[in-house]
């Protein structure tokens, strides 16, 4: 491998080249379709580490979680490593020192304390490196699950202080790393951060500060870059995502697309996709969730079409039919069963509306909060926008929806169409016009209905908020379901409805509605398949 191309400073303690055999492990691992977890690229990138001049430990690995905070526990060939889910983001300063430090001088300093300590020097060594270590590091984990940046940020003040108190003893050429404390302690940015220490073995590499808010964060960039002349990298550790389950309800009969849907039901359909790919429907839906940080998601289905289904997700193709495909099918064809060990469906034994299609899922979601999803509908991000629509409404939901409340995707539209959709309106939510407090939401009103009842402030008489296809939604939504079902309310057309629902979870812990920068594409008629068709692409 010629890597020519990092843009990590090298020899900074940044472990570049561990970030590079995790890359290697997990190219590998797909490629051959190794069915590998992260912990065992991990494993086999460590062997791969070994290997390289800058023998990076095994903590280095841990970069196969990317930017989501990790515990590690690793004593000789035992390794355990746990995620930790953070609540609000935290911002960081990572500073390359511009200087000089001799990693491999550090660790043989260090490691001469082991196995046995010879002096009172090492013997210090083993106590920062033990017992304090694993007491500071519960204490961190803890305070990265409450988001508390003020705790974190003297929590690395003080292992800071322990290590040079252990390290410079043993290592007093590396370890008493002048230009490393004259960043820490440089008085302009002290009242912008919460703490900040040294980076792996420590030395005159790479310092790191956590910042008061992201105000002040960009701050001490500016500050360090033009008064110390050193390179300084932001890093936000965003919030965990509770939403980690989606719902796509497809086990409608699709009317509109009859006598089609007599073969194929129309989630199923093909769309050639933005790579040129023939794909059904479903599998750019499920992609675009997986990839916004879905971990599972549930598929309700007819008896009829769970064949299909189990056949497209689960299995592989004829061993004669998969030679047959070019490289790039055959990673396809990989990546499909892939998503598949993600995917559980779900059977509708009875058509009994969308209310009920949702009940159907009430045990595969559980307890938690979940993103539910239109299974007869495509949604694509609009070119001037970098995030994903699943991204847009997950990232929002933290934001705005602490309380509980449920958080729906909507679509500015034209009065012509809004008899076709849901349709809501409310108060304004500070920042602008993106996010507001539901006070009304409606299925397929009149245009007479919608003006008089769903105006939207600021907008024209012409303009209405509809339903876009995405809603997060608690999962007391399958209380108030179960008792719609036990009380046999079901609407005009015989069918179990769903807006009505959300209204009573709505009256119960509030809504709020996110205009969504992207498209909403139907596949419900001839017209609308035909109009997403010609402009998916």
């Amino acid at each position: 491998i010629n890597n020519y191309k990092t843009d990590l400073p090298l020899k900074k303690g940044l472990s570049s080249s561990a970030a590079v055999c995790v890359l290697t492990a997990r190219a590998i691992n797909r490629v051959y379709d190794l069915k590998m977890t992260t912990r065992g690229e991990m494993e086999y990138a460590y062997q791969g580490e070994i290997l390289t001049p800058s023998m990076c430990g095994r903590m280095d690995q841990a970069c196969a979680f990317g930017s989501r905070p990790v515990s590690m526990i690793y004593d000789g060939e035992f390794l355990d490593v746990s995620e930790i889910r953070v609540p609000k983001p935290l911002y960081y300063c990572i500073v390359d020192l511009k200087a000089k430090k001799d990693t491999v001088v550090i660790l043989r300093d260090l490691q001469s304390a082991y196995p046995n300590a010879q002096t009172k020097e090492q013997e210090d060594v083993q106590n920062v490196l033990g017992p304090i270590n694993l007491d500071i590091t519960s204490r961190a984990s803890k305070a990265f699950s409450e988001g508390n940046a003020e705790v974190l940020g003297k929590l690395m003040n003080e292992a800071q202080e322990h290590f040079d108190r252990a390290g410079q003893g043993v290592c007093p050429s590396q370890l008493t790393a002048p230009v490393l404390h004259k960043i820490l302690e440089y008085p302009k940015i002290q009242n912008l951060v919460y703490g900040g220490k040294g980076v792996g073995a420590g030395g005159d590499g790479t310092a790191q500060f956590i910042c008061k808010s992201e105000e002040a964060q960009e701050e001490v960039k500016q500050i360090l870059e033009q008064d110390l002349s050193v390179e300084v990298m932001k890093l936000v550790i965003e919030a965990s995502s509770n939403i980690k389950k989606a719902l796509i309800p497809a086990a409608g009969f699709g009317l509109g697309l009859f006598p089609a849907t007599k073969s194929i039901c129309p989630p199923l359909f093909p769309i050639v996709d933005e790579d040129g790919i023939a794909k059904p429907a479903i599998l750019i839906v499920v992609q675009e969730l997986i990839d916004g940080g879905i971990e599972k998601v549930i598929i309700v289905v007819q008896p009829n079409d769970l064949p299909a289904y189990e056949d497209f997700f689960k299995k592989p193709l004829p061993a004669q039919n998969y030679a047959r495909l070019n490289q790039q099918q055959k990673l396809m064809a990989k990546n499909i069963l892939r998503l598949g060990e993600k995917i559980e469906l779900v059977v509708q034994l009875k058509q009994e509306g969308f209310g009920n299609a949702v009940l159907c899922a009430k045990d595969a979601i559980g307890k938690d909060a979940f993103l539910l999803v239109l299974g007869d509908h495509l949604y694509k991000t609009k070119h001037d926008n970098k995030h994903p629509c699943v991204q847009q409404i997950l990232e929002c939901y933290k934001e705005i929806c602490s309380d509980g409340s449920a958080l729906i995707g909507l679509q500015k539209s034209p009065g012509d169409v809004i008899s076709h959709f849901g349709a809501a309106t409310g108060t304004w939510l500070s920042g602008g016009n993106e996010t507001l407090k539901i006070s009304t939401l409606k299925e397929k009103p009149t245009v007479e209905e919608a003006t008089a009842h769903l105006k939207v402030p600021g907008y024209d008489d012409n303009s209405f908020l509809t339903v876009f296809g995405y809603y997060v939604i608690p999962s007391i939504i399958f209380d108030h379901l179960q008792k719609q079902h036990d009380n046999n309310l079901r609407g005009n057309n015989g069918q179990f409805g769903f807006t009505d629902v959300l209204r009573s979870v709505m009256n119960e812990v509030g809504a709020k509605g996110l205009v969504m920068k992207g498209e909403r594409f139907d596949l419900g008629t001839p017209e609308h398949f035909l109009t997403t068709t010609r402009n998916w692409k």
